[in-house]
């Protein structure tokens, strides 16, 4: 699932296409708003809100209150503006086929100049007032790419981490009730720098303060690029990250082999266990699961649960 600075980065290329721009053509294709007809409204804005894609519309007609338009990238949602997809590292960007289109639409600006963002794969299509946003998204935890971000979110993303000592780590960050734009590469990245295992209990992770102000500072300066960096990027070609997609491969840091897992949730029923890669040795700090016996060490999956 993209993390939060690949949505943050997408929307803010979208803004830039369409803002300012009327629709001309408009096609939502999915069943509960098919029957819209958003052509001649304008474009406000298009702003992220953790892993959710908001775009903000005022209509032609006085009276009429706005409208947002919300999309969900999920694992696969991709944008094209332009005919030109809006790559990232964690998205593929390969050519979609056209039965995959969610959304079409096309803005022309006053200086006649249009745009055409299509939307491939994308989720949770829906179509709201936008005074009712907070509907889809009023749920989620201080949005770690908010412009405005302080003290305050961070003070709340501190508490809410904190209220489930027992939780593992691991599920806690990934949480978007607890704060907003973590998936599941920055979920090993953190747990990896801040040398906490991810299975280990929150409550045993050391200062939740320092560990929010990690994610931050990560996904902040990663929402402009388009490979992610967790490294500083001083370790050469494939040297972008610590130990995501490191399986079997040995640790930067000490040359153990990062080993893979997978880590459940047994709130969420009928849901996958979320795979996730660990250094044994630089994450076997408190909370951290026993080794067993003669295990291999090759990249095998090892399972947790949250319980």
């Amino acid at each position: 699932m993209p993390e939060g600075d690949t949505v943050a980065r997408q929307c803010r290329i979208l803004h830039e296409a369409l803002a300012g721009g009327t629709l001309t053509h408009c096609d939502l294709r999915v069943p509960q708003a098919a029957t819209a007809n958003l052509t001649g409204w304008r474009v406000q804005e298009v702003r992220p809100r953790g892993k959710h894609l908001l775009i903000r519309l005022h209509s032609p007609s006085p009276g009429t209150p706005p409208l947002t338009l919300h999309s969900h990238l999920m694992m696969d949602g991709i944008w094209h503006v332009d005919g030109k997809a809006l790559r990232s590292s964690d998205t593929s960007a390969g050519p979609r086929p056209a039965d995959t289109i969610r959304i079409v639409l096309t803005a022309r600006h006053e200086d006649g100049r249009e745009s055409r963002a299509v939307a491939y794969d994308v989720k949770q299509v829906r179509l709201v007032r936008t005074a009712d946003e907070d509907s889809l998204v009023g749920h989620l935890g201080p949005d770690l790419l908010d412009p405005a971000w302080g003290a305050e979110h961070r003070a709340q993303a501190v508490e809410n981490l904190g209220a489930e000592p027992e939780r593992p780590v691991g599920l806690a960050v990934l949480d978007q009730r607890n704060l907003a734009g973590i998936g599941n590469i920055y979920r090993s990245e953190l747990c990896f720098l801040r040398r906490i295992h991810p299975a280990a209990p929150t409550g045993e992770a050391g200062d939740l303060g320092e560990l929010v102000d990690l994610a931050h500072r990560l996904l902040v300066l990663n929402q402009d690029r388009t490979v992610r960096v967790t490294t500083g990027g001083m370790l050469g070609r494939d040297g972008d990250l610590w130990v995501y997609g490191r399986g079997g491969q040995q640790c930067r840091r000490c040359r153990t082999r990062i080993e893979r897992g997978e880590l459940a949730d047994p709130r969420l029923e009928g849901t996958e266990a979320r795979v996730l890669w660990f250094c044994p040795r630089c994450q076997a700090g408190p909370g951290a699961p026993a080794r067993q016996h003669g295990q291999d060490r090759r990249g095998e999956r090892r399972r947790w649960s949250g319980r």
